[in-house]
């Protein structure tokens, strides 16, 4: 890349949705800020992006002040969509779909941060890509585009798609687009601006690990604990689980027991009904539907279950989730 492309300013627009993660958003658009500081010159231009230039309140309740989306999208060199939490919030950008379609013909590089990857999904943006997304919605995206396998990374660069998974794994993205462009030297600089100094691979994983969200050790129960996740919708029973880890049911029992202080149906039971309660705030799938994915055999079932884990029905719980 010769000199006089190295100094030339970079379009780089974040397209808004109502709600939009806060901490995601600032960590993507500070280190060009300190790209700029740094080099001296403006390496990059950040432009905040919505439909119809509409003002966007972010997650904490900050009014943000932008520009239309169909003006000035078309100069940017890429668009990052960043999004929140509530999945009403991400249907209601339905009208800036065929907007960043035109984009990616016109060859605009797109991304998505936190939940902005279901935006791209719901496009149709994703197909044939390597992609990412929070963990935390990793399973309303899969419900929904079942043909759609979201890595559980902390951000994937596939040439004209960059995807990152949200809270402060932007800084890491940032970190390797800027590498990128203005090679690693520049981009440590930029990382230790922020006491960034431990930079994330790609491949890093977005949570903590099996052993630390379960509270154990143990390697055999950790691979059923694991198991028990990848199976949701099609709960393995005891005996199966015992086959996995290569021991007796009655061993296998014993191992909750004394590392959990629980059973194997219930500690199954609770796995599946925290992904039940998550659906249930993020995506648009009836109880029934949320029943069925979750391995339950019917919404009647599903619903006594829930209300004696969490104190609510689904319906109540839906109800008082979105009023909140």
């Amino acid at each position: 890349m010769d000199t006089t492309e190295l100094k030339a300013t970079q379009t780089i627009g974040f397209f808004l949705t109502e709600n939009f993660a806060l901490m995601s958003f600032a960590s993507a658009i500070e280190p060009l800020r300190a790209a700029n500081l740094i080099a001296g010159i403006s390496l990059y231009e950040v432009v905040l992006l919505s439909i119809e230039g509409r003002p966007i309140t972010s997650s904490a309740g900050l009014p943000v002040v932008c520009q239309d989306l169909d003006d000035v999208g078309g100069k940017c060199h890429t668009i990052f969509v960043c999004a929140g939490g509530n999945s009403a919030d991400w249907v209601s950008s339905v009208d800036a779909y065929p907007s960043l379609r035109k984009f990616a013909r016109q060859g605009v590089r797109l991304g998505g941060i936190s939940s902005g990857s279901f935006i791209l999904a719901a496009a149709g943006l994703l197909e044939k890509r390597d992609f990412t997304i929070h963990w935390e919605h990793a399973g309303v995206l899969k419900e929904a585009y079942p043909h759609l396998s979201p890595r559980q990374t902390r951000f994937v660069i596939d040439m004209d798609r960059v995807t990152c998974a949200g809270g402060v794994a932007p800084l890491d993205m940032m970190h390797a687009i800027i590498a990128e462009r203005m090679g690693e030297h520049f981009a440590r600089r930029v990382s230790d601006w922020y006491l960034h100094t431990a930079v994330a691979e790609p491949g890093a994983s977005q949570r903590a690990s099996a052993a630390e969200r379960f509270g154990t050790h143990h390697p055999a129960l950790l691979t059923i604990l694991e198991k028990m996740e990848a199976t949701i919708e099609q709960p393995l029973d005891r005996k199966r689980m015992a086959q996995v880890v290569g021991m007796s049911i009655r061993h296998l029992d014993r191992l909750f027991a004394e590392n959990l202080n629980s059973s194997f149906l219930e500690t199954y039971r609770s796995v599946r009904l925290t992904h039940a309660r998550r659906l249930l705030e993020q995506s648009p799938l009836s109880i029934a539907q949320i029943a069925f994915a979750t391995g339950f055999s019917s919404a009647g079932h599903f619903s006594r279950t829930f209300g004696i884990q969490f104190g609510a029905t689904p319906h109540v719980y839906r109800k008082k989730y979105s009023a909140r």
